[in-house]
């Protein structure tokens, strides 16, 4: 058994029940629900007191379910990602099966395909996307480690994870990108 599987398990009850957890990414400490649950991702914008016009990411455990939830995506967009040495966000037009409330009122969706075990892990098992949004207020300064999160939001989530409250590595938000037509556009790098 993993070292993280009573988490995995308690973060899959919240997630079915429509609740937020407080989770490691693959990048930094962030808030999650079900992505295709609209009241959850209300619940998002609300802790965080974020404009609903600011979107947010989803994240995916595989290549195969972007396929699944973005329609007709260029398939060149993999051959880059497998190049990339950093955990990159792919904004992709014509987002398909999520709430309403998760894409961009312009119809795009920031996605990425995580390879840390813990949210693998949990996506897979989850079977369904699930949103990601720094752990912080709005405007805020992110915070790079678990302590630097703020008691408001620890405060405001039905489950924090366990699993890697303890790890000091700086971390760093995601590179977003742009993918439209084999053309790229870096927006943060």
């Amino acid at each position: 058994m993993t070292d993280f599987q009573e988490d995995i398990e308690k973060c899959l009850e919240i997630l079915n029940d429509g609740g937020v957890i407080l989770y490691p990414t693959d990048t930094i400490w962030g808030l999650g629900c079900d992505a295709t649950n609209a009241k959850a991702v209300d619940k998002i914008f609300q802790i965080k007191n974020r404009p609903k016009n600011k979107s947010l990411i989803v994240l995916l455990a595989d290549e195969r379910d972007v396929l699944q939830y973005v329609a007709a995506p260029d398939l060149e967009i993999f051959g880059f990602l497998e190049t990339v040495n950093k955990p990159t966000t792919v904004i992709y037009e014509g987002i398909i099966g999520l709430a309403d409330n998760v894409p961009a009122e312009d119809g795009s969706l920031g996605i990425r395909i995580v390879k840390e075990s813990f949210c693998r892990h949990l996506i897979k098992r989850f079977r369904k996307p699930i949103v990601s949004t720094s752990a912080n207020i709005s405007g805020e300064k992110t915070a790079a480690i678990y302590a630097d999160i703020s008691s408001t939001i620890k405060d405001a989530v039905d489950y924090i994870v366990q699993y890697r409250r303890d790890d000091l590595t700086l971390a760093a938000p995601s590179a977003i990108v742009k993918w439209v037509h084999g053309k790229i556009t870096y927006i943060r790098f």
